[in-house]
């Protein structure tokens, strides 16, 4: 995924309303910015803390709020994705030019398919007949401050009832015989693992590893950041404890 013009570097003052956020920038002002994340960000934005930060300019003078929060600078120098709408696109993007083994985009790659209920972010074959389903989701949440940089990075960030109801159906659909997998797009450098959050929602922990002994495939790939570009870097063994 390339940034053109190129992602800027600005500092992060604070998060409020959950969609927004005021940064400072080079020339010593400051504006809002549309902040396209409704997790909690927990230790991705620091409170009290001033953050080194990229956001993107959206080019319409016409938005309400023109740039958007890309990345933040969290604790241990490590850049972290907070854009959940970058996800989708960055897996989407590794899939259809054959980087990820083991999932060809030989059949098609499509977005937004729906399965009983429920509507899985991407797919291989044909919407018609899907034969591999795939859920993705955005996993920041690495160590705080202080703590210790162990590079596992966990999901989610707070209780997920969405996130828990796609592992149920992931799960229903690997024993329907179809191909379920989860894909952890780890938009955190820090990464070397990644892996539940137990403490933070310990029912999507139990469903995770339901789903994984029903036969859904749990992948997870480490994101490499700068301003000029985002990429799917290297897979991290998915840890369950």
């Amino acid at each position: 995924m390339n940034f053109d013009p190129p992602l800027r570097e600005v500092t992060l003052l604070r998060r409020y309303k959950r969609f927004l956020a005021d940064v400072r920038l080079p020339d010593g002002s400051e504006t809002t910015v549309h902040c396209p994340n409704t997790g909690s960000m927990k230790n991705c934005v620091l409170p009290g803390q001033e953050q080194a930060a990229l956001i993107s300019d959206s080019g319409n003078p016409k938005r309400k709020y023109r740039h958007t929060l890309e990345a933040v600078r969290v604790a241990h120098g490590y850049w972290a994705g907070v854009n959940t709408g970058r996800t989708n696109a960055l897996v989407a993007e590794a899939l259809s030019a054959g980087r990820i083994d083991g999932l060809s985009p030989a059949d098609g790659v499509e977005r937004e398919v729906t399965f009983a209920e429920s509507r899985f972010d991407l797919a291989l074959g044909e919407r018609a007949a899907p034969h591999t389903f795939i859920e993705v989701k955005n996993v920041t949440l690495g160590p705080a401050p202080g703590e210790v940089d162990s590079g596992e990075i966990r999901f989610p960030d707070s209780v997920t009832e969405r996130g828990q109801k796609h592992l149920r159906t992931l799960t229903a659909a690997a024993r329907e015989g179809y191909r379920a997998v989860l894909f952890f797009c780890v938009q955190h450098g820090g990464a070397r693992s990644a892996g539940p959050a137990d403490d933070v929602d310990p029912v999507y922990g139990q469903l995770l590893r339901e789903a994984a002994g029903a036969g859904v495939e749990i992948l997870a790939w480490r994101t490499r950041m700068s301003t000029g570009e985002f990429v799917l870097d290297a897979p991290v063994p998915v840890v369950l404890p």
